[in-house]
């Protein structure tokens, strides 16, 4: 078998050793790269290809979970933290295994384990993290920020400052005062992720910043349509009206 290009993305230089340590006891690994944050980790990916990724989730700038969204092509991730809260986001976007931190070298191996019979039977279903640690709650804080890839950089995008969010089949158009950004993601996740009382969803293709909003006009017969800030102006369903009344009591 080859080599198991591995990447270890962590800001911190002890748990990078860690990991590194308990590598070398397993021949197939070769480690082709460290990265202190999630700016570096994309990189690196992108550039060396790795078969496999230990992730840290709590990184600065830009978190584990946030980087993972802006990878085409994911490698097999494991992800290392402290914080078991986020066992679930990780489950949803395929992690192998989900490492808390600190973890033995017993409980290390039987990730080692996973990853050789993952790549010996790559058609193997995904294995579930409830397999490893007890199912933990829902995190339930709102979407606080978002982070978008452009032509020359990583964005990382304020909820305040977004004024609406429009479908383009499986992405979605996220709109600023700077200007507009394409992500690959669903409207039912922002609107499930963002908070209920800044974000409502006006119509089947728009979700709008209720603080951004001007007024609410009347448009032919028994239609209306939102006024938003800079003169933008979006089609407002049946629904999405009775969802304003409701929150907006008028």
């Amino acid at each position: 078998m080859n080599p198991i290009r591995t990447i270890i993305i962590d800001d911190e230089p002890l748990a990078r050793e860690l990991i590194r340590s308990y590598l070398k006891e397993y021949t197939d690994f070769e480690i082709i790269g460290e990265c202190i944050n999630g700016f570096e980790g994309l990189k690196a990916i992108q550039d060396l290809k790795p078969d496999l990724v230990f992730l840290d989730i709590e990184m600065p700038k830009v978190t584990g979970l946030e980087m993972l969204e802006l990878v085409e092509e994911l490698p097999i991730v494991v992800f290392t933290t402290a914080y078991q809260e986020y066992a679930i986001k990780a489950f949803e976007m395929n992690a192998l295994d989900y490492l808390l931190k600190p973890f033995t070298r017993e409980r290390f191996k039987k990730s080692i384990d996973k990853i050789e019979d993952r790549i010996k039977n790559s058609t193997e279903e995904i294995s579930k993290l409830q397999n490893f640690i007890e199912t933990p709650p829902l995190r339930k804080e709102a979407l606080d920020r978002v982070v978008v890839k452009t032509v020359s950089s990583i964005k990382v995008i304020p909820v305040a400052d977004i004024t609406y969010l429009e479908t383009q089949d499986d992405y979605v158009l996220i709109y600023t005062a700077e200007g507009k950004y394409l992500k690959q993601q669903t409207m039912k996740y922002f609107e499930q992720a963002l908070h209920p009382d800044n974000f409502i969803r006006i119509h089947r293709s728009y979700i709008i910043n209720i603080n951004d909003i001007i007024s609410i006009e009347p448009y032919e017969k028994t239609s209306y349509q939102m006024l938003l800030k800079r003169n933008i102006r979006l089609p407002i369903s049946r629904n999405g009206y009775t969802l304003l009344k409701e929150k907006l009591n008028f």
